[in-house]
């Protein structure tokens, strides 16, 4: 009986073949593998490139199976881009980076306005940093009343008020005073004219009925700034009655409940009731003394400016 060689190999165990009976096994095995593979890509109808198996002595060259029925389907075609598509698209674009760029922009200034809204707020729970704001300029110099009659009686000079400005004045009267605070003044004195008296938050009649007044939102002592003080010379203490005999070089020492603050008289002028551009801020630590003026006649204004001393 004949045998092939497969048949042999097989007979034998596997340590008994040789080094080429194994090698051809394995070729056999390979090829086997190799068209049950190429069977599937028939059925299936699938373009494949055929090899050489390994340890073929001639092999053939590799021949592709292509499936005629895909390849005869065309490739579609590109659509064309139409350009009024292509001008809107670029529109759309543009609309949404500047809606995005609008956004940001809403986005920092609300973060700067809430930023701004919280400074605002610590600085009106801060009594101590807080400076009074007069919501309206004063239309007169304070302090202004008629002359006391016989009996000492007087009231306020309404008739140095602009007329069309009366009503104005009138509403302001009874403005709220500011709530006290470390840094203001709280009393006054000037030894060359032996002046020594409390100093109120307010000007207005019936503040300076109980001492010499602070404009509200002058300055307090010490700081940049016009602390502006006014007080009867003729009425109430005749406080500031000797305002005209300080010359320069005379000390105006304003205390707060903190410390002392000592001014110099540096002029003094005589200005008319609506001259109130003397009560403006300054540049540096100013005092500014306010009352009537003559004695007893008052209808014009003196007033003394003080810088603080260095």
């Amino acid at each position: 009986m004949r045998y092939n060689r497969g048949d042999m190999a097989r007979r034998k165990a596997p340590e008994e073949l040789s080094v080429e009976e194994l090698r051809r096994l394995l070729v056999e095995k390979r090829r086997g593998a190799r068209k049950d593979r190429l069977e599937h890509f028939r059925r299936t109808g699938r373009v494949v490139s055929l090899a050489p198996d390994l340890g073929d002595e001639n092999p053939l060259p590799s021949t592709p199976e292509i499936d005629t029925a895909d390849s005869a389907v065309p490739a579609p075609e590109p659509l064309p881009v139409n350009p009024k598509r292509k001008l809107l698209d670029r529109i759309l674009l543009g609309v949404e980076v500047l809606a995005v760029l609008g956004l940001a922009a809403v986005i920092i200034n609300g973060v700067g306005l809430l930023q701004t809204l919280n400074t605002e707020v610590v600085e009106a729970l801060n009594p101590e940093t807080a400076v009074p704001t007069p919501l309206v300029m004063a239309v007169v110099l304070p302090s202004g009343h008629t002359p006391p009659d016989a009996q000492g009686n007087t009231r306020p000079n309404e008739a140095e008020i602009p007329e069309h400005l009366l009503p104005m004045v009138q509403s302001l009267a009874n403005i709220p005073v500011p709530t006290a605070a470390p840094d203001q003044a709280v009393r006054i004195q000037i030894p060359s004219l032996n002046v020594d008296a409390p100093v109120v938050q307010g000007d207005g009649w019936e503040q300076l009925k109980k001492g010499v007044g602070q404009y509200v939102g002058s300055t307090p002592p010490g700081r940049d700034g016009n602390l502006v003080l006014s007080a009867h010379n003729d009425v109430y203490g005749e406080l500031f009655r000797y305002l005209d005999r300080l010359v320069p070089g005379d000390q105006v020492i304003v205390y707060t409940q903190q410390r002392q603050f000592v001014y110099v008289v540096d002029r003094t002028v005589l200005v008319e009731p609506t001259a109130v551009e003397v009560m403006s801020p300054t540049a540096s630590p100013t005092v500014t003394l306010i009352s009537c003026y003559p004695y007893l006649i008052n209808d014009q204004r003196i007033v003394v400016f003080a810088r603080l001393q260095n």
